[in-house]
């Protein structure tokens, strides 16, 4: 499978555990198989304000961190299994067993696209508990 990216002046790229930066416009193809992530696909600790989006740090950790997947795995089984439990939407529900499916399968770049994809229904649900919460 070949994937052709392409990076601005100062993006980095997470490939293989690797940071790598760019000093100008750079476009080149990877020929095969490899684990990475874009500058702007990475979610700080600072913004794992939600927890869609600390289940998110956790996969993103294993793709850039190699060397501590085993234990970042570990707590993604955990946090999924919670949220699992915590959630009541269908669609979310739906959606996070399809994470768990892609993470299994090791596709965990997918798994993030599809979590990046409930970011907004997850804050529409907390505004409405919280709403809720302040009216009682």
């Amino acid at each position: 499978m070949t994937m052709r990216i392409s990076l601005r002046p100062g993006q980095r790229l997470f490939l293989n555990g690797a940071v790598i930066r760019v000093d100008h416009k750079v476009t080149f193809t990877l020929l095969n198989d490899a684990t990475f992530l874009l500058d702007n696909h990475i979610l700080q600790a600072h913004e794992t304000t939600t927890p869609l989006r600390q289940l998110y740090f956790v996969i993103q950790t294993m793709l850039i961190d190699p060397d501590g997947a085993t234990a970042a795995r570990r707590l993604f089984v955990d946090m999924h299994m919670r949220l699992k439990t915590t959630f009541k939407n269908d669609a979310i529900l739906k959606d996070l067993e399809g994470v768990a499916g892609l993470v299994d399968n090791g596709r965990s770049f997918e798994a993030l696209r599809k979590l990046r994809n409930l970011f907004e229904a997850e804050s529409r649900i907390l505004e409405s508990s919280e709403q809720a919460a302040f009216a009682a």
